[in-house]
């Protein structure tokens, strides 16, 4: 006869797992709408949303139809969007002029929707790489074989003044230029716009899982076949520390929030950042962890909705206290229906 094998010990900490209403109890994270930046696109034409084919569920938008979206989402309890413009090619050129143009996609669309939605924080990216016919985040020097820090944040700082002037309630740099927070913060509050908050992208990677919003935005590729490299002014994936010491000068600069990004790959990053900031943290999950959950789902080896809240979870953990995501929309709706 077989002997019973006993567990000899006190704490069995399946106990706090044996039900839903249990586990629900003694959950540490959660995920609410509260938590949410929807990421969207806006571009010139006119008609129905344009699907991004890299990235399934996402659209480019015309200006009507983005006004549609930000409400449907606010109507779900996101209370912030990020916009990013899909500039039409001739506007382009090696200075990124359109980006100061006063009357520029990206300003006529902050301006409409805080007419029709005051209440609704609009995010604006302060970065060249939309408007310059070669994708850079900002102005080459002499040489073409870099880009220029010092003209590049004169140019991001008029820059973010008018998007301030437009209504936006926080301007993102996203440039990784040095010193750039500095000057915002100097150029705004010179021009009267004190109230206006700087989230900046602190720990901006050069990373591979950009791919799909290029494509989303039209700035993708240099000319040639080549994906551009950013690696002389985003951070090296390797570098942990060096992450945090960018960080760190953008909280002495002035920055408002800081941000990582992208999120999932860099959970570490925003997990050292939390113990070292008391400041707000922003993590981005980028266009190509969207891509590659949608993609593995739509196969068959991703469950769609328990991969997405795990990964939006995995997150607000690390120690994110917002989340830029192009699931924020279906999150918000699931919440919703999973509360009534």
């Amino acid at each position: 006869m077989e002997s019973k094998i006993v567990v000899d010990t006190l704490r069995r900490l399946r106990r706090l797992r044996t039900s839903p209403a249990v586990r629900a109890l003694v959950q540490e994270t959660r995920v609410e709408a509260d938590d949410l930046i929807a990421a969207l696109f806006v571009h010139e034409k006119i008609g129905p949303p344009e699907a991004v084919a890299s990235m399934p569920g996402v659209f480019r938008h015309s200006l009507a139809e983005l006004v549609k979206e930000c409400r449907a989402l606010s109507g779900l309890g996101i209370r912030a969007i990020a916009i990013f413009p899909c500039v039409e090619p001739q506007r382009k050129d090696t200075t990124g002029s359109e980006a100061l143009n006063r009357d520029a996609l990206i300003l006529r669309a902050i301006r409409e929707i805080k007419r029709s939605l005051p209440e609704l924080i609009v995010i604006a990216d302060v970065a060249l790489d939309p408007y310059t016919s070669h994708g850079h985040d900002g102005l080459l020097n002499e040489s073409g074989t870099d880009v220029d820090n010092d003209r590049t944040v004169e140019a991001l700082a008029r820059m973010a003044v008018l998007q301030a002037e437009a209504g936006a309630d926080w301007v993102a740099p996203s440039d990784m230029m040095d010193g750039r927070v500095r000057v915002i913060r100097r150029a705004l509050d010179a021009a009267g716009f004190s109230q206006t908050a700087i989230l900046s992208y602190a720990a901006k990677f050069a990373s591979a899982f950009y791919g799909p919003f290029r494509d989303a935005i039209g700035s993708q590729r240099a000319a040639g076949s080549a994906y551009l490299d950013k690696r002389t002014y985003q951070l090296n994936p390797a570098n942990a520390r060096e992450a945090i010491q960018e960080a760190l000068l953008d909280e002495s600069e002035g920055a408002d929030l800081l941000m990582v990004k992208p999120a999932g790959p860099y959970l570490d990053i925003l997990h050292a950042l939390r113990a070292r900031t008391l400041l707000p943290l922003v993590a981005y999950q980028v266009s190509g962890e969207y891509a590659q959950i949608q993609a593995a789902a739509r196969n068959g080896w991703l469950d769609l909705k328990k991969a997405r809240d795990e990964s939006l979870l995995a997150i607000k953990r690390a120690g994110a206290d917002m989340i830029i995501t192009y699931f924020a929309r279906a999150m918000a709706e699931a919440l919703r229906t999973r509360g009534s």
